[in-house]
């Protein structure tokens, strides 16, 4: 025998007790989404409530008291001893490095605790010890778990788990069965999400366009979940990019053959932001002409000031625009079973639209035993307390499709014309247009304007997955920045003035959390009409709030100010909202 045959080791160490444990993800795909540095990064945001919610959707965690430690870092140092990280994929295993960033009170995105561990994508666990790492004095909460891998396009399954300390007790871990899609109880609970069939005759309009080759557009406007968040990945596992696929099914197309497909979900915003931005986004400027739209802000809404009449507004904008197309409501739901279905759905009714409901699909069967009826878990459905996996997008897909199978089975009926329905809510808005930095000259509206010294264009908006696209693309690129912190800057000149006729005006601008960024206020006609701070949200995020309702087209001039004690800071105004 060769002396340099492998012995293993003369006197291997015990193991170590394993503590206590329980999940905050198990088996959850992950995709290295592109950096500008070249490589993928996985991002998982823990705060705002998100963490514990995994660890009660996940890990069964069920007392009150571990679950509220959850939420700061010093209840998490207090409750975890340390994290199992398991990353496991395909083929020769990779490098990938696990980071669990803490938000920071000075700065939450760098002034807090960042703990990483390289780990191999070969199914081992591995172990991150709190008791051995730096933390900053400056901790708040745990803000977000990264994968990041050495190039983009990589995918993995992962499960994360958290050790605790001496004196807690691990909740039992729960084992969930396996999905069936193609059952008859798969099928019942996907009849369960049809809220409303309504009027077909647009649908079946599509269909036939698109079964005789004719260009076919399937459009989607909606928040993160429309954006495909929590799908990996992200382009070709959303909802939307499912119901295209359906759609291109039933009608025996090949995928993005004659039927195109406008994917324009955006992170965080609700219906308000979404009808300004529907000709950009949706319509192209024009380029675009829809024959099928779905939209869904149940979810987001709730960052509507209108309560329901942005909504209205916009649905009425789509039906009534270009194309005509038909109009699908969605509504989705989140972890807490929580939507604002309720609200909107009366919308839907009073224009007779196709709706679907994936909160009357699965709701109900998340609280029975797989033995008494239950599809899927809860931690099957959700990649997060706000957004579906794989399996949640596929079952919003499918109540969708569900919709385009009844109309093709249907007789044909009179196109439903809306104009002279009574909104359920309010059509104030329907006819409202964004100007931007670009079209701002073009405004018939707009009289006059001086961007003072809002000079500057801000780069780092809000930045989205389109269409198929895995890159970002950058929303409200034409904006108007006032950059205090340029030592050129004229901060006497720290205010935008718009001289202009219409009858409601919003105003659109960026959040961030950076503590560069300062708050604005909005005068008109001289009485301040708002007070922007720019930190409410804490992300890089579009957002707009309502300047002038008023039923009367009539001359006001508009400053967007920057109060003196900001003007050292930068404000980001994204353009404007106008009814004429």
């Amino acid at each position: 025998m060769s002396d340099n045959t492998f012995r293993g080791p003369a006197a291997p160490k015990d193991p170590t007790m394993k503590r206590p444990f329980y999940y905050i993800m198990k088996g959850k795909k992950v995709l290295g989404s592109p950096q500008s540095d070249g490589r993928g990064i996985q991002f998982i945001y823990e705060s705002d409530g998100r963490l514990k919610t995994s660890a009660k959707l996940v890990g069964n965690l069920t007392d009150e008291t571990m679950i509220e430690e959850l939420t700061t870092v010093s209840g998490l140092k207090k409750q975890v001893h340390g994290v199992g990280v398991i990353v496991e994929r395909a083929g020769e295993p990779i490098p990938v490095r696990f980071a669990f960033q803490m938000y920071g009170k000075k700065d939450p995105y760098a002034s807090g605790t960042t703990l990483t561990m390289d780990v191999l994508s070969d199914g081992m666990e591995r172990v991150l010890d709190f008791h051995d790492a730096d933390w900053y004095g400056d901790d708040v909460v745990p803000g977000q778990i990264r994968f990041e891998f050495e190039k983009p396009g990589l995918e993995a399954d992962v499960t994360v788990c958290f050790y605790l300390n001496d004196g807690y007790t691990a909740p039992p871990q729960l084992e969930d069965k396996p999905l069936d899609f193609s059952g008859e109880s798969y099928s019942a609970m996907i009849d369960k999400s049809v809220l409303n069939k309504g009027n077909v005759h647009r649908l079946k309009k599509a269909m036939e366009k698109a079964r005789a080759g004719q260009e076919v557009t399937l459009g989607f406007i909606g928040g993160s979940i429309t954006q495909g968040a929590g799908a990996i990945p992200i382009n070709t596992e959303c909802y939307a990019y499912n119901i295209f696929k359906g759609f291109c099914d039933l009608t025996g197309r090949k995928y993005d053959d004659n039927v195109k497909y406008v994917k324009a979900g955006v992170g965080g915003t609700p219906s308000e932001l979404g009808m300004l931005r529907y000709e950009r986004d949706v319509l192209d400027g024009g380029k675009v002409t829809p024959d099928v739209v779905v939209v869904e802000f149940a979810v987001n809404d709730e960052g509507d000031e209108t309560k329901g009449d942005c909504y209205d507004s916009l649905v009425r904008k789509i039906y009534n625009g270009p194309g005509h197309p038909a109009v699908i409501l969605l509504f989705a739901v989140f972890a807490e079973d929580w939507n604002l279905e309720d609200r909107l759905k009366c919308v839907g009714e009073a224009y007779n639209l196709p709706m679907s409901s994936t909160k009357q699909a699965v709701v109900e069967q998340f609280y029975k035993t797989p033995d008494t009826g239950r599809i899927i878990a809860k931690s099957q459905f959700f990649y997060d307390m706000y957004h579906p996996t794989n399996a949640g997008h596929r079952i919003m897909a499918d109540g969708v499709v569900k919709l385009f199978k009844l109309a093709d089975e249907s007789a044909d009926e009179t196109d439903l014309d809306i104009t002279g329905i009574k909104p359920p809510k309010s059509a104030d808005f329907e006819q409202v247009y964004f100007v931007g930095r670009s079209d701002i000259d073009k405004a018939q509206a707009v009289v006059s304007f001086d961007a003072g010294a809002f000079t500057d264009t801000d780069n780092n908006t809000q930045y989205v997955e389109r269409n198929l696209d895995l890159f970002g693309t950058r929303e409200f690129q034409d904006n108007w920045m006032y950059n205090g912190t340029k030592a050129d800057t004229d901060k006497d000149k720290a205010v935008f003035t718009l001289d202009v006729k219409c009858r409601r005006l919003l105003v659109a601008y960026m959040d961030s959390a950076s503590p560069e960024v300062g708050c604005a206020e909005v005068l008109v006609d001289g009485v301040k009409k708002l007070s922007i701070d720019p930190h409410i949200v804490g992300w890089t995020h579009c957002n707009a709030y309502i300047a002038i309702r008023e039923d009367e087209s009539k001359p006001h001039k508009v400053e967007v100010k920057i109060p003196a004690g900001d003007r050292d800071k930068m404000f980001t105004l994204l353009g404007f909202g106008i009814v004429d």
